[in-house]
């Protein structure tokens, strides 16, 4: 069932695409039935070449598995080892944890959010952090957790929208 879900993120992923590609001006239609995106999350201005590669690399990674301090294909990736992992494929050094990406990117507005940017998370402990990669059309790519594998998830779910703390961008 996991690889029909993973399937079914992937078929999605590649009609967003194709209406990104054939300059659709149309908002994508988010694959959860009855989701509504977000207000201001989604962005329909053409995307900047180095943009467009950072979530082509990350797309790449989605099916990887999990592993806590991971940080390649091989390893596997938790959420600041993918980020880290797909900046350092366009050459741009960003900092292993979630809590440096957070610190030295450049904030950016959640209504100003373009593919590329981060999306920073402040789960149920002041300790706990998450990060993912915005992709456009309110969602984002991620590394979740343990026995789960990077994936793609909308800010519209209630879980995200509720722990959703900043965007920055190192673009």
């Amino acid at each position: 069932m996991e690889h029909l879900t993973t399937l079914g993120l992937r078929l999605a992923l590649l009609a967003l695409l194709g209406l990104i590609a054939s300059g659709c001006a149309q908002r994508p239609v988010v694959p959860e039935p009855g989701a509504a995106l977000p207000q201001g999350h989604y962005d329909s201005r053409p995307q900047p070449q180095q943009r467009r590669q950072l979530v082509a690399h990350a797309e790449r990674m989605l099916g990887t598995p999990y592993r806590y301090g991971g940080a390649s294909p091989r390893q596997g990736f938790d959420c600041s080892g993918l980020v880290y992992f797909s900046h350092r494929q366009l050459g741009i050094e960003v900092p292993r944890t979630t809590r440096g990406q957070r610190r030295h990117s450049r904030a950016v507005s959640l209504q100003a959010l373009r593919p590329g940017d981060l999306v920073f998370f402040d789960l149920t402990d002041a300790k706990t952090r998450h990060v993912g990669i915005y992709i456009g059309g309110g969602r984002f790519i991620h590394a979740p957790s343990s026995g789960k594998r990077v994936s793609v998830a909308s800010l519209d779910n209630p879980y995200w929208r509720r722990y959703l703390a900043g965007a920055g961008s190192f673009l």
